[in-house]
Protein backbone atom coordinates (compact mmCIF):
# COMPACT_ATOMS: atom_id res chain seq x y z
CA UNK A 1 0.00 0.00 0.00
CA UNK A 2 1.48 3.71 -0.88
CA UNK A 3 1.40 6.21 1.71
CA UNK A 4 1.09 10.00 1.35
CA UNK A 5 3.14 12.58 4.11
CA UNK A 6 0.98 15.78 3.75
CA UNK A 7 1.58 19.07 5.31
CA UNK A 8 -0.61 21.33 5.96
CA UNK A 9 1.11 24.91 6.58
CA UNK A 10 -1.96 26.62 8.69
CA UNK A 11 -1.56 24.06 11.50
CA UNK A 12 2.42 24.58 11.45
CA UNK A 13 3.39 26.76 14.44
CA UNK A 14 6.92 26.29 13.44
CA UNK A 15 7.66 24.08 17.09
CA UNK A 16 10.31 22.16 14.63
CA UNK A 17 9.03 18.77 16.43
CA UNK A 18 9.21 16.77 13.00
CA UNK A 19 12.97 17.97 12.47
CA UNK A 20 14.10 16.88 16.30
CA UNK A 21 12.25 13.76 15.70
CA UNK A 22 13.58 13.37 12.17
CA UNK A 23 16.98 13.55 13.75
CA UNK A 24 16.39 11.33 16.16
CA UNK A 25 15.44 8.52 14.41
CA UNK A 26 17.98 8.85 11.48
CA UNK A 27 20.92 9.48 14.53
CA UNK A 28 21.61 12.93 13.21
CA UNK A 29 23.44 15.18 15.24
CA UNK A 30 23.83 18.75 13.17
CA UNK A 31 26.46 20.55 15.68
CA UNK A 32 28.39 17.59 14.81
CA UNK A 33 27.79 18.58 11.39
CA UNK A 34 25.37 15.73 10.09
CA UNK A 35 23.01 17.05 7.54
CA UNK A 36 19.25 17.29 9.10
CA UNK A 37 16.65 15.20 6.66
CA UNK A 38 13.37 17.73 7.47
CA UNK A 39 14.13 21.22 8.60
CA UNK A 40 11.38 24.00 8.74
CA UNK A 41 11.79 27.45 7.28
CA UNK A 42 9.64 30.72 7.77
CA UNK A 43 8.87 33.36 5.37
CA UNK A 44 7.04 36.40 5.58
CA UNK A 45 3.48 35.94 3.24
CA UNK A 46 3.59 39.47 0.95
CA UNK A 47 0.12 39.08 0.20
CA UNK A 48 -1.34 39.05 3.96
CA UNK A 49 -0.35 41.98 6.65
CA UNK A 50 2.84 42.66 7.54
CA UNK A 51 4.16 40.82 10.32
CA UNK A 52 2.21 37.29 9.00
CA UNK A 53 4.82 34.87 9.21
CA UNK A 54 4.43 31.39 7.11
CA UNK A 55 6.55 28.09 7.98
CA UNK A 56 7.07 25.49 6.08
CA UNK A 57 8.24 21.92 6.74
CA UNK A 58 10.71 20.67 3.96
CA UNK A 59 11.82 17.32 3.26
CA UNK A 60 11.90 14.96 0.45
CA UNK A 61 8.25 14.75 -1.25
CA UNK A 62 8.90 10.87 -2.56
CA UNK A 63 7.48 11.95 -6.03
CA UNK A 64 5.23 9.59 -7.60
CA UNK A 65 8.08 9.94 -10.59
CA UNK A 66 11.23 10.67 -8.98
CA UNK A 67 13.91 12.82 -11.06
CA UNK A 68 16.13 12.38 -8.51
CA UNK A 69 15.57 8.38 -9.36
CA UNK A 70 15.70 8.96 -13.01
CA UNK A 71 19.38 10.91 -12.41
CA UNK A 72 20.67 8.33 -10.32
CA UNK A 73 23.49 6.40 -12.38
CA UNK A 74 24.33 4.13 -10.02
CA UNK A 75 20.29 2.58 -8.88
CA UNK A 76 20.91 4.46 -5.72
CA UNK A 77 17.47 5.69 -5.21
CA UNK A 78 14.36 3.77 -5.68
CA UNK A 79 11.34 3.73 -5.36
CA UNK A 80 10.10 1.75 -2.67
CA UNK A 81 7.43 -1.06 -3.76
CA UNK A 82 5.28 -1.83 -0.55
CA UNK A 83 5.05 2.39 0.65
CA UNK A 84 6.14 4.60 -2.55
CA UNK A 85 8.77 6.46 -0.48
CA UNK A 86 11.94 7.13 -2.59
CA UNK A 87 14.34 5.58 -0.52
CA UNK A 88 18.20 4.50 -0.95
CA UNK A 89 20.90 2.63 -0.67
CA UNK A 90 24.04 4.00 0.29
CA UNK A 91 26.89 1.75 -0.25
CA UNK A 92 25.92 2.04 -4.20
CA UNK A 93 26.33 6.12 -3.93
CA UNK A 94 28.86 7.47 -6.08
CA UNK A 95 28.67 10.94 -4.66
CA UNK A 96 28.20 12.08 -8.02
CA UNK A 97 25.07 14.88 -6.81
CA UNK A 98 23.01 13.80 -10.14
CA UNK A 99 20.49 13.02 -7.84
CA UNK A 100 20.42 16.59 -6.54
CA UNK A 101 20.99 18.21 -9.72
CA UNK A 102 17.50 16.21 -11.21
CA UNK A 103 15.94 16.89 -7.89
CA UNK A 104 13.29 20.09 -8.76
CA UNK A 105 12.91 20.80 -4.42
CA UNK A 106 17.39 20.17 -3.94
CA UNK A 107 16.44 17.64 -1.11
CA UNK A 108 19.08 14.69 -1.91
CA UNK A 109 22.29 16.27 0.09
CA UNK A 110 25.66 14.53 0.88
CA UNK A 111 27.35 13.62 4.13
CA UNK A 112 30.21 15.76 4.90
CA UNK A 113 31.95 12.97 6.22
CA UNK A 114 31.47 10.23 3.15
CA UNK A 115 30.31 12.63 0.37
CA UNK A 116 27.24 9.84 0.16
CA UNK A 117 24.02 11.14 0.04
CA UNK A 118 21.65 11.61 3.16
CA UNK A 119 17.71 12.10 2.80
CA UNK A 120 14.36 11.28 4.25
CA UNK A 121 13.40 7.64 3.44
CA UNK A 122 9.91 8.57 4.74
CA UNK A 123 10.74 6.01 7.56
CA UNK A 124 9.03 3.71 5.49
CA UNK A 125 10.50 0.36 7.77
CA UNK A 126 8.08 2.19 10.49
CA UNK A 127 5.30 2.91 8.06
CA UNK A 128 5.59 -1.00 6.84
CA UNK A 129 5.18 -1.95 10.95
CA UNK A 130 1.88 -0.03 10.48
CA UNK A 131 3.76 2.75 12.38
CA UNK A 132 3.77 6.55 11.49
CA UNK A 133 6.59 8.26 10.38
CA UNK A 134 8.73 10.01 13.16
CA UNK A 135 8.21 13.64 12.20
CA UNK A 136 4.39 12.81 11.87
CA UNK A 137 4.12 11.21 14.92
CA UNK A 138 5.55 14.39 16.76
CA UNK A 139 3.50 16.63 15.09
CA UNK A 140 1.20 17.82 18.17
CA UNK A 141 -0.68 20.80 15.74
CA UNK A 142 -1.42 18.02 12.97
CA UNK A 143 0.35 19.60 10.65
CA UNK A 144 1.63 16.58 9.21
CA UNK A 145 -0.41 13.57 8.42
CA UNK A 146 0.29 10.29 7.02
CA UNK A 147 -2.21 8.88 4.53
CA UNK A 148 -2.82 5.96 2.23
CA UNK A 149 -3.25 6.40 -1.43
CA UNK A 150 -6.64 5.58 -1.08
CA UNK A 151 -7.16 8.12 1.63
CA UNK A 152 -5.07 10.64 -0.26
CA UNK A 153 -7.42 10.35 -3.35
CA UNK A 154 -10.95 10.99 -1.60
CA UNK A 155 -9.27 13.81 0.12
CA UNK A 156 -8.25 15.11 -3.49
CA UNK A 157 -11.63 14.69 -4.89
CA UNK A 158 -13.37 16.23 -1.60
CA UNK A 159 -11.11 18.92 -2.46
CA UNK A 160 -11.76 19.24 -6.18
CA UNK A 161 -15.46 18.90 -5.64
CA UNK A 162 -15.33 21.84 -2.76
CA UNK A 163 -13.82 24.20 -5.23
CA UNK A 164 -15.86 23.22 -8.17
CA UNK A 165 -19.21 24.31 -5.44
CA UNK A 166 -17.26 26.96 -4.76
CA UNK A 167 -17.29 28.63 -8.83
CA UNK A 168 -20.61 26.95 -8.99
CA UNK A 169 -21.66 29.60 -6.05
CA UNK A 170 -20.05 32.45 -7.20
CA UNK A 171 -22.20 32.19 -10.75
Amino acid sequence: MKYYVLYNPEKCCACGACSVACMDQNDVDPAAGGVAYRQVMEYEDLNKPLGNCQYLSISCRHCVDAPCVVGCPTGCLQKDLGTGMTVYDRSRCIGCHSCSMACPFGIPQFSPEDGKLVKCDGCFVRVESGLKPACVRACAFGALTCVTEEEFTRLEKAKSLSAMMKAVNNL
